[in-house]
């Protein structure tokens, strides 16, 4: 029961954090993927002028279901690789771990990751790009009828017009994305963590939490930031355009295009998203990770 509890506490932080992120999270996604905004604040003001508030909400409800659901299994997928490798090399799960044991658990736990979140994350982009104008504006060209009429209806109209593989375009961005960025993220925050609690403490403290979670997920954002481009561009390709043929297609094609800056673009939107919100997700996995030990110890 409590070991439930305590993963159902990972899978609602992952789910709040998302939710309080997400608007900053649509306007990545349309600077990424379209060309017409001149920076954030300009996409910000069209997309406030034209779809009010909502229209930063575009496909939150899966995106929320989908992170909390994963969240735990991420979190749980890091730990168990972590004790096993230790039990491997060292004989026991207690052993410390080196930073090559904790890079390929953060690589494991990436690759499930995506795994279970690619098809939510191509209805995600898929939403938030869709132009679905607020009743509200009145405009002297005519909207055509969004395609989509939520996240569920989305997966329904991709899995039919595009099969089973239109569910999980961009799944090798986001394979390189997610696994080197989770490995990036769990070496970062344990070194810090490693760094900043003094010798004569076996945890580190709250407020060394908040800031190795928070640099981790700055540095693993914003060197995952070209890959994360390049899949957000794969997965907004819908059927019919078929503007890439893969991965390396679509990097080469967009570079041509738009020069070396178009891999950045959305750099500042995910260090500055990734900060508070994966202070809180170490600090809830801190929690849990001293309540299972509290738990397991009285037993």
């Amino acid at each position: 029961m409590c070991v439930g509890n305590c993963l159902q506490i990972l899978s609602v932080s992952g789910g709040l954090s998302t939710a309080v992120g997400y608007p900053l999270d649509t306007v990545k996604v349309r600077i990424q993927t379209e060309g017409h905004y001149n920076g954030i604040w300009h996409c910000i003001q069209e997309t406030y002028r034209t779809e009010r508030v909502l229209g930063f909400y575009k496909g939150v409800s899966a995106s929320v279901f989908t992170v909390s659901l994963i969240s735990s299994v991420s979190f749980g997928t890091y730990r168990n690789f972590l004790c096993n490798i230790c039990k491997l090399r060292y004989g026991t799960a207690d052993a410390k771990p080196s930073g090559l044991d904790v890079s390929l658990a953060g690589g494991a736990a990436g690759a499930v990751r995506v795994v279970l979140m690619t098809p939510s994350e191509v209805a995600k982009v898929r939403m938030q790009t869709q132009r679905n104008p607020h009743p509200s504006v009145t405009s002297s060209q005519p909207f055509s009828k969004p395609k989509y009429r939520g996240s569920l209806h989305c997966l329904k109209v991709i899995a039919k017009e595009e099969g089973f593989g239109g569910l999980y375009k961009g799944c090798s961005a986001l394979l390189c994305r997610d696994c080197s960025s989770s490995a990036i993220y769990f070496l970062t925050y344990t070194s810090l963590c490693d760094w900043l609690t003094p010798a004569e403490k076996n945890k580190p403290g709250f407020l060394v939490v908040l800031l190795s979670g928070g640099s981790a997920g700055v540095l693993a954002w914003g060197l995952a930031t070209p890959l994360d481009v390049l899949k957000s561009r794969m997965q907004v390709d819908e059927s019919g355009q078929h503007k890439y043929k893969g991965l390396i297609h679509c990097a080469r094609e967009s570079v041509r295009k738009e020069g070396l800056k178009v891999l950045f673009k959305g750099l500042g939107l995910n260090c500055i998203r990734a900060f508070p919100v994966n202070m809180v997700v170490f600090v809830t996995y801190e929690a849990v990770l001293r309540f299972t030990d509290n738990f397991i110890n009285k037993k």
